[in-house]
């Protein structure tokens, strides 16, 4: 490959740590992609003769069969995908494979073929995130006047309904599934024909290659072209929020799951047991979850590191741009499907969740609104009333509702009678009704929003 400059070959351990075939074989279709829309521009722009881009195009489109079939051979002499591609070419059709490099280098094809790979996957995981989005819509509408109490700093703060609740987690996949359909739109520049670094002095066609190969346009700076690797990092820092998401679902569905909660029942398709303890029930599913999230947070910043220093144009630093990306694609789209499948499966205890809450006086903020509303006090007020009130319930060893009339005026003479219409968990709930809130009327109107847009 390095033709006549060098006179010995490299040493096995500069041919172990050169060598990237082992991660970037996952590129082979879009080297071929690529390969075969750079072919047909030669060709059309008189740079390469019919003759040899037939053969190219057909030598190439074998290649595609036999890797589809036995998979991509790891020969570390041949270092990357790239080489692997064109030395296979030349053993089927000879030199006119050599050809195939005209106008182009290693620095712009990797550019173009890993970002055909990122913009690929982003859409896979736009996908996959809707798939989530669609199971969790499904259990809200199912849970959509189901009460549990509502927690700040895990201690009970208000009651809210669990439809209400898994609504929250399709809010925050819709933005994940937002950023990474930006990843496909920042990625919509082709950087082939950038060449190494300079651009080149064929008179090449990128407007084709360009939409050949999917993209808006062609890259306007040969020297960013070849040394721009944003959108592996916005696909990783995509991936990294989407995984701090469904690691705060996961670590729900662990505490639910817990006895001390038991709010939940994970399926035994998704929970391991125990070598030792025969009656655990783990849920490994979710706590993997959490884990992967940690894994592809470092993912993203390890990258940015390598990136942060390094000069125009291409540095071999960048050859570590792809182990990382791939990585945290698989993390995440293994993590997306486990969740998919734990929360389709999950079994819930509505007895559980409304008996705890009713157990934290989680309607105290309703009694203070009530002393506002119809009685005219000012807030902060109603607020000292109402946790006089919540210490005589201590006292009493019972919730709000089970104070007696005599006893709560005795806190304050301006309460009536109508007060036990707000202090039910189930009329506190149904009571916020403003936009967004968890009354079960307004969670069936987002379910079906969600449905419809969902599909």
């Amino acid at each position: 490959m390095w033709g006549g400059r060098f006179g010995g070959g490299p040493s096995v351990i500069m041919q172990q740590i050169n060598a990237s075939i082992p991660v970037d074989k996952r590129l082979w279709r879009e080297d071929i992609a690529g390969s075969k829309a750079h072919a047909c521009m030669l060709a059309a722009q008189g740079i390469l003769s019919a003759e040899d881009a037939a053969a190219i195009i057909d030598g190439l489109d074998r290649i595609s069969e036999e890797f589809d079939t036995q998979g991509v051979p790891e020969r570390m002499d041949l270092e990357d995908i790239h080489m692997t591609v064109e030395h296979r070419l030349s053993e089927l059709i000879g030199p006119a494979a050599g050809r195939l490099h005209t106008a182009r280098s290693r620095n712009d094809q990797v550019a173009t073929d890993f970002k055909l790979w990122t913009k690929r996957m982003a859409a896979r995981m736009a996908d996959a995130i809707a798939e989530l989005q669609t199971v969790l819509v499904a259990r809200a509408e199912e849970h959509a006047g189901t009460i549990m109490p509502g927690f700040t700093h895990l201690q009970v703060a208000q009651p809210v309904t669990l439809g209400h609740h898994l609504l929250a987690y399709v809010e925050m996949l819709a933005r994940d599934h937002a950023r990474f359909r930006q990843v496909t739109t920042l990625a919509g520049e082709c950087p082939l024909g950038a060449a190494a670094l300079a651009g080149t002095g064929f008179a090449i066609d990128r407007e084709s290659t360009a939409r050949t190969l999917g993209f808006d346009k062609p890259t306007a700076n040969s020297l960013d072209s070849v040394s721009d690797r944003d959108f592996a990092l916005d696909f990783l820092s995509a991936a990294s929020l989407c995984s701090l998401h469904l690691s705060r679902l996961a670590e729900e569905l662990i505490l639910w799951a817990s006895p001390p909660f038991g709010f939940a029942r994970l399926s035994d398709d998704w929970s391991t047991g125990s070598s030792i303890m025969p009656q655990k029930r783990n849920p490994d599913a979710a706590e993997l979850v959490r884990g992967h999230s940690g894994r592809i947070v470092g993912l993203f910043t390890g990258l940015m590191i390598t990136m942060k220093g390094l000069p125009l144009a291409y540095s071999k630093d960048m050859q570590d741009d792809k182990a990382p990306t791939f990585e945290a694609a698989d993390l995440l789209e293994l993590s997306l499907a486990a969740l998919a499948g734990t929360v389709e499966s999950v079994t819930f205890n509505p007895e559980r969740m409304r008996a705890l809450a009713e157990s934290g006086y989680a309607t105290a903020t309703d009694l203070a609104d009530w002393l506002v509303r119809e009685a005219g006090i000012p807030f902060r007020e109603a607020h000292h009333i109402t946790g006089r009130a919540v210490k005589a319930a201590e006292e009493h060893e019972c919730d709000l509702a089970g104070l007696s009339l005599e006893q709560l005026q005795a806190i304050d003479e301006r309460i009536d009678a109508r007060v036990y219409d707000v202090l039910s968990v189930e009329a506190s709930v149904a009571s916020r009704t403003s936009y967004g809130g968890t009354a079960p009327v307004r969670v069936r109107e987002q379910v079906a929003r969600w449905k419809e847009r969902l599909g």
